[in-house]
């Protein structure tokens, strides 16, 4: 049996690693559907809003690339990753600087159909 694992990864997410390691774990598992609606009313939307995206990302390469049923889905593996960060800095008294820094994420979601897991 050949086992089908469809992946979806965004790269250069403006949007904390931590923060989207605190949902990953909430959709593993999951049949994509039920995952969907865990991050469409996850309060946390700065990390849900990219995650969902990556998602539907994935279940659409699954639907057109493999002909996948995107019903018989579920979430096989997320992850996010650490991308590069962004230095700023930010004036402070006495002529000294603070550095700001904005972090970046690289997000990968793996889904397969049910039957293979």
């Amino acid at each position: 049996m050949v086992i089908t694992k469809v992946k979806a990864t965004a790269k250069y997410v403006r949007v904390s690693p931590y923060k989207v390691r605190q949902l990953t774990p909430l959709i593993v598992g999951l049949p994509v559907g039920e995952a969907q609606r865990v991050l469409q009313f996850s309060e946390k939307v700065a990390a849900s809003k990219p995650l969902l995206k990556v998602l539907n990302s994935a279940v659409a390469n699954a639907e057109n690339n493999d002909e996948l049923d995107p019903d018989e889905l579920i979430v096989h593996t997320a992850f996010a990753d650490e991308g590069p960060t962004l230095k700023r800095y930010q004036p402070r008294a006495l002529g000294r600087a603070y550095r700001i820094r904005k972090r970046t994420s690289h997000i990968t979601v793996v889904v397969t159909p049910a039957e293979e897991n």
